[in-house]
């Protein structure tokens, strides 16, 4: 999913080949965004789905709700969604095969709340429409209690009893799981961990930043991540 102007069409350029490397089944790639201009003639382009939301209101990845409408893009059954930021670093088969009906990274901040991160979630289409029905109807209440749409889309799934978490390892977060902790991160480069899948970022740095050691706060430095550019093309 793509809008805005934060990522142009390299990165789902650059996402449909990291599946490409990492897949061993079939797949079809869809870019649901208000601009196509770029992207690789392999990936299906969808039109953004609209939510209906009022204008001028905070962005908090609200539109990532929109994946749960019935009948999204024509699509059917399973599929995987996945963040436009990510590194995938090894085969991404087992994603669409892990046991459970609603799939999504164990947000490794908040161990203690079943939230998930939603860089990267399994779902069946058309399945949980009555979560986004209960979303647009009750916004107010929304906003003014989740922090983000990742928080929302937890908090509805589990009320279905239906919330599950990907193995830990399988998709670490680079500025978590990756990075060294302090004062170590000054001289020792990002390790990738044990059994990874999808490496996830968020907020800072980005993959690119990454790459050339970009540090954005000085209780977290980052040094220059060679790993990266061997799986982020």
């Amino acid at each position: 999913m793509k809008w805005g102007d934060k990522y142009g069409p390299e990165y789902v350029n650059r996402l449909y080949s990291m599946v490409q490397r990492n897949i061993s089944i079939p797949f079809l790639l869809t870019c649901f965004t208000d601009n196509g201009d770029g992207i690789d003639e392999n990936v299906s382009i969808q039109a953004l789905p609209e939510l209906g939301l009022p204008a001028g209101i905070p962005e908090r990845g609200w539109n990532k709700l929109a994946t749960l409408a019935t009948g999204l893009g024509g699509l059917k059954g399973d599929v995987l969604f996945l963040d436009l930021d990510i590194v995938i670093v090894s085969s991404i088969d087992d994603l669409f095969s892990y046991p459970g009906k609603f799939l999504i990274i164990k947000d490794r901040k908040l161990r203690r709340k079943r939230i998930g991160n939603s860089s990267v979630y399994r779902f069946e289409v058309s399945r949980y429409q009555n979560v986004l029905d209960d979303f647009i109807k009750n916004f107010d209440w929304v906003k003014d209690n989740f922090r983000n749409e990742q928080a929302y889309l937890s908090y509805g799934v589990d009320k279905l009893g239906e919330l599950e978490f990907w193995p830990e390892s399988w998709c670490p977060s680079f500025k978590y799981a990756c990075v060294a902790p302090w004062p170590l991160s000054y001289i020792k480069e990002p390790e990738l961990p044990p059994n990874s899948k999808v490496v996830i970022f968020h907020g800072h740095p980005l993959p690119s930043e990454a790459i050339e050691g970009k540090t954005h706060n000085w209780y977290r430095p980052i040094r220059p991540t060679k790993w990266i550019t061997e799986h982020w093309l």
